[in-house]
């Protein structure tokens, strides 16, 4: 017998399909879907978002970045656009797909040398700050004058409203501190302990207020007077990020609603701007390192100072050995305070990596309760 052999045509031909079928695209999906939410706190690739078009008990939403953030990093205070789960049950997770535009940024670095690895490394505390509110206590501890010009120095750079918060005013009086910025105009607020609050929540409310204090001037004190149930809320956040309120972590904490004003859900779309307002609590910032800030901006910190730069010779370096600066005439002169300009030179020479990185003296001059601080 003899085999007939087949004969093979196109059809018999399999070509191996791709690994997808779809074409690629650099077309991002719209998510119109998408609902606004407030980042709360952030741990560990986790971020603790509440949604702002619901209302004061909308339930706490965990959420990731989605990809098509890229390297955009999200932070405390930021408001951002939402997809998938949201209902904010236990295991839930939705995904941030798109970050607003920021109205402020609040950084820090952990030193002000920009030619070291710490001044180089730029921490955002906070977005879409609107106020800096600057614990110091009037006594136990004696208040520290360097660390508040920092804190001024960064919210002016950042666009922020400064707020000099005093405590502990039994112990002490407020004159020689509110002197020694009397040319600032500085907004303060005193408080007592037992004394009501009434003053500071007006200045709170409906804003968002980064809080920050060396430890041992009451700030924890002050929060938790102002959100009875701090405490609770922190551990809440902790038990959904699977985390804990560090030191070096920042929460956003919803002040109680003030009597008299309306909080519906318009309000709530703005986010911080709600009427109650939002504290956001920063235990870790104990300093700020400004090696983020330019020398041009730095002396901005010093409002007071500015108007006595203008005989100064081109780029004066305003340091003490620079002679033809016209800083000390105009402190000679009594237009300004010789300890603020003492202080912003300071601040110069730890830029440049010759002095305290917190911006104080070696020497305290014990007759003079602002030396050192």
């Amino acid at each position: 017998m003899t085999t007939r052999q087949r004969e093979y045509d196109e059809d018999d031909v399999r070509v191996r399909p791709g690994r997808s079928s779809r074409p690629r695209t650099r077309t991002r999906p719209l998510h119109s879907d998408a609902v606004p939410g407030f980042v709360i706190a952030v741990d560990r690739g986790r971020y603790t978002c509440v949604l702002l078009d619901v209302g004061p008990d909308t339930p706490l939403v965990t959420a990731m970045r989605a990809r098509e953030l890229g390297r955009k990093s999200v932070v405390v205070g930021d408001r951002v656009d939402l997809v998938g789960d949201t209902s904010g049950a236990a295991g839930a997770l939705a995904r941030i797909v798109r970050i607003t535009e920021r109205t402020s940024v609040l950084r820090r670095t952990a030193d002000d040398d920009e030619t070291t690895a710490e001044g180089r490394l730029e921490r955002v505390v906070v977005a879409n700050a609107d106020q800096l509110v600057i614990v110091s206590a009037l006594a136990d501890p004696p208040p520290r004058t360097g660390f508040i010009d920092r804190c001024l120095v960064a919210a002016y750079d950042a666009g922020i409203e400064p707020l000099l918060c005093l405590t502990k005013a039994d112990l002490a009086g407020p004159e020689t501190v509110l002197g020694y910025y009397a040319e600032l105009e500085l907004p303060y607020v005193l408080i007592r302990p037992e004394a009501d609050l009434d003053a500071l929540r007006a200045l709170l409310a409906g804003r968002v207020s980064v809080m920050v204090g060396h430890s041992g001037v009451g700030k924890s004190t002050l929060v938790n007077r102002l959100v009875p149930d701090a405490a609770r809320a922190v551990g809440t956040v902790s038990a959904i990020g699977r985390g804990r309120h560090t030191s070096t972590s920042a929460v956003a904490l919803r002040l109680p609603r003030l009597p008299g004003h309306d909080d519906d859900a318009r309000q709530h779309r703005r986010g911080a701007s709600a009427a109650a307002g939002w504290i956001v609590d920063t235990p870790g910032v104990r300093s700020f390192g400004l090696a983020h800030v330019s020398a041009d901006s730095l002396l901005h910190g010093f409002p007071d100072l500015v108007e006595g730069t203008a005989d100064c010779p081109a780029n004066c370096p305003h340091t003490p050995d620079a002679t033809d600066c016209g800083l000390d005439a105009w402190v000679a002169a009594g237009k300004a305070d010789g300890r603020r300009l003492a202080s912003y030179r300071r601040l110069l020479a730890s830029r440049s990596g010759e002095g305290d990185a917190r911006g104080e003296p070696d020497q305290r001059n014990p007759g003079d309760p602002l030396a050192g601080s």
